[in-house]
């Protein structure tokens, strides 16, 4: 168990910053459902599912990549670095030029008239995010969590610091009498527009740390090395493509196909803030993903030489299920009274009934975060291009169809039907091309009640607001007794001076 416990041990380092930071940026939610318009989150919601999309265009799979071929291919890992942070330094600045001279055609297309500044700022955001990736990626793998985590928590905290003088602090000030309208040339009108500049800067100032954290650099594009990169790279390239759609799509076209109207009151912009904004409280679940992501990933590969490497894939996937259900039960019952607490405005509380699916949803990304191993070890990777092809046919498909119907059920469903079906079908070619032991059939059970309790303490209602906290918050017990009755082998593992 020496193995899990290291990987734990790194996974709560990264979770950290990822967890802590993010959890912090998270909060921002707050201020922008309490300080800017329906629109502007309508305006957040989608751009930034446009930056996540480019963002997969802009580093190609070259993370992973990295991590391949500086584990697992007898290379000079230094000159591996060299190699991939010249290669996405040369991709970037043609990337960036050619998006930052279509910003004019971008802000007509996605209906941002004479905005077409919003979309210079994307293009610069996007490139400082791609030659940032490789030297976190070094961070990683040089096990300097601590220093990653240290990078991270900082970002977060200019970005949220940023945002809290651009949105709350100069208008106060300004309301005050403080300073004068046009401070600096501050523009009232603006919101959406000071998320982007806030996050702008923040990427751009911890530039230097990371470059310099992670190590020196000299510019080389090795030939040698570049040609079987990319062999490797541009199906995960077309994967990252594929996955980002299930994940981003509605988010994105929400707005532009919901019809006017839908909701009494709400514009289709309107309409799309509401359903970023409940969006956002599914992140709790994505934060734990993420974190263990960060630490997951570099483990799995340096354990795929040893003999007992299924095995103990098969135990991070159990105890990955077991914390996680764990978790979208304890969101789901308590958004009662989370749900206002983060979403400030009266209306947010309308999409409120999709979180439940969506933290399911989340599960089941990490879920086949957890299956994908065996492509990537084995180096079949065009096969995740198909698998993530078909979910974002079935996610394009859901969302395109029931969107205009369902509004934003139909939203949610986009998300939670394309990641079962890519857990189903990458789990069945895993099982044949690297057999792992998953107990599967208790994985369907525990994800099954999970569920179902998830949304049973959602719709419980007993009238007293106490009576509800305790009555929801038993079926946590109830489960977390379930895990002590079926489980309690596995669990005495992981409990500290055990045996095992």
């Amino acid at each position: 168990m020496s193995n899990l416990k290291k990987l734990a041990g790194q996974t709560a380092i990264y979770g950290l910053s990822s967890i802590l930071g993010r959890s912090i940026n998270f909060l921002l939610i707050i201020v922008y459902t309490a300080y800017l318009s329906k629109e502007d989150l309508g305006a957040f919601t989608s751009i930034y599912a446009l930056i996540g999309f480019l963002n997969i265009v802009f580093t190609y799979g070259m993370e992973t990549t990295f991590f391949r071929y500086t584990t697992g291919k007898n290379l000079d890992p230094k000159k591996v670095y060299h190699t991939t942070q010249s290669l996405l330094i040369t991709s970037t600045l043609v990337l960036g030029t050619g998006l930052y001279l279509l910003a004019p055609w971008l802000a007509e297309t996605m209906d941002y008239p004479g905005q077409a500044y919003l979309f210079r700022w994307v293009a610069l955001l996007l490139s400082f995010d791609a030659v940032l990736a490789i030297p976190f990626a070094k961070l990683r793998l040089d096990n300097k969590a601590l220093v990653f985590a240290s990078a991270k928590i900082l970002n977060i905290l200019l970005n949220v610091g940023l945002n809290l003088i651009l949105i709350v602090g100069i208008p106060y000030l300004i309301a005050r009498g403080s300073i004068h309208e046009g401070f600096l040339g501050y523009q009232s009108n603006w919101g959406v527009e000071y998320i982007l500049l806030a996050n702008l800067l923040a990427n751009g100032l911890i530039i230097p740390f990371v470059w310099w954290k992670a190590g020196f650099f000299s510019f080389s594009l090795d030939k040698e090395i570049l040609k079987p990169m990319w062999g490797y790279s541009l199906p995960l390239l077309f994967m990252g493509l594929a996955g980002v759609t299930n994940e981003l799509i509605s988010r994105l076209f929400f707005e532009y196909l919901i019809p006017e109207n839908f909701y009494p009151g709400l514009s289709s912009r309107a309409a799309g803030g509401v359903f970023g904004a409940n969006f956002k409280l599914a992140i709790l679940m994505n934060l734990v993903i993420q974190a263990f992501k960060y630490a997951a990933e570099p483990f799995f590969f340096k354990q795929s030489g040893n003999q007992n490497s299924p095995a103990l894939y098969a135990k991070v996937m159990h105890a990955f299920i077991l914390f996680c259900t764990c978790l979208m039960i304890a969101i789901s019952v308590n958004l009662d009274w989370l749900g206002p607490l983060f979403l400030r405005r009266p209306g947010y509380e309308e999409g409120l009934f999709i979180v439940p699916m969506l933290l399911m949803g989340y599960l089941l990304l990490g879920i086949y975060f957890n299956l994908s191993i065996w492509f990537k070890i084995t180096d079949k990777t065009g096969y995740s291009f198909w698998i993530t092809l078909v979910g974002a046919v079935v996610s394009i498909g859901v969302i395109f169809f029931l969107v205009p119907i369902w509004g934003f059920l139909g939203g949610g469903l986009s998300t939670l039907t394309s990641y079962l079906v890519m857990c189903v079908i990458c789990y069945f070619f895993g099982q044949k091309y690297y057999p792992i032991p998953y107990q599967t059939g208790k994985y369907v059970f525990y994800l099954i009640i999970g569920f179902a309790l998830s949304y049973g303490g959602f719709y419980l209602d007993l009238g007293e607001p106490i009576l509800n906290f305790y009555a929801k918050n038993s079926l946590i017990v109830i489960f977390i007794g379930l895990l002590v009755i079926l489980e309690k082998d596995t669990i005495r593992k992981f409990i500290p001076n055990s045996k095992n």
